[in-house]
């Protein structure tokens, strides 16, 4: 295999934890592990001489400024993960306006601000994007979700502008949306449901997908899902 080098958002906790682990499991990748939690990732990854953990906020209004800072080190990126994201469940009337800012700003505007300054150091490249099934055109909605799902079909749209305006290049850029794991984020979403998918096996999916997926395939959608709740 040859080394990679990976940055991944949302790295403290669930799919992105195990993306983390799982990829640099072959020591000849660099992983660049991102997220607010920055001491929990370190106690997490120790034993990992390949991985550096990075404070990262999507929340923020530097986002750019962060991730060039944290890439000020690194020549060039090989896959780029946006697996953060920011959950609301509430019905849609007790939704505030700090609520949908807070949803779009990490799971929408902070992404491709992210991506605006990895692209300079990308040039044959993979990024993916993290997005849910609950965001996917035809799927079926649920009450409560409508900041996050409407964020998240928000990214599936910036994955296909993307890949049009990037097409000549060695860039790509696909859209995964995620049916159920079994993540902290399902359990704020669905108290007491039980995913036929563990978060290891999820990430599984998406580690082969980011190091391979780009030779076929650019701009693409794709519903990775056993079950809807």
């Amino acid at each position: 295999m040859k080394p990679k080098t990976i940055v991944i958002t949302g790295a403290s906790r669930g799919i992105g934890k195990e993306l983390v682990i799982q990829l640099a499991e072959y020591s000849g990748h660099q992983i660049l592990a991102l997220s607010r939690n920055e001491a929990k990732m370190e106690s997490d990854f120790e034993d990992f001489e390949n991985v550096s953990c990075h404070a990262f906020d999507l929340s923020r209004d530097d986002v750019k400024e962060q991730t060039e800072k944290i890439l000020s080190g690194i020549d060039s990126v090989d896959v780029l993960i946006n697996n953060a994201g920011f959950l609301v469940n509430k019905p849609f009337l007790e939704i505030t306006h700090e609520d949908f800012l807070t949803s779009y700003k990490i799971n929408v505007t902070g992404v491709m601000e992210t991506v605006q300054a990895v692209v300079p150091k990308m040039t044959n490249a993979h990024i993916v994007n993290i997005s849910s099934v609950g965001g996917y055109q035809g799927s079926v909605k649920f009450p409560g979700l409508t900041a996050y799902s409407t964020s998240k079909a928000a990214l599936c749209s910036f994955t296909e502008l993307f890949a049009e305006e990037y097409k000549e290049t060695g860039i790509a850029m696909n859209c995964l949306c995620l049916g159920a794991a079994q993540t902290e984020m399902l359990e704020a979403a669905f108290p007491g449901y039980e995913a036929p998918v563990s978060a290891s096996e999820m990430a599984e999916y998406i580690a082969n997908f980011a190091l391979n997926a780009q030779k076929w395939m650019r701009g693409k959608i794709i519903p990775v899902s056993l079950s809807t709740p």
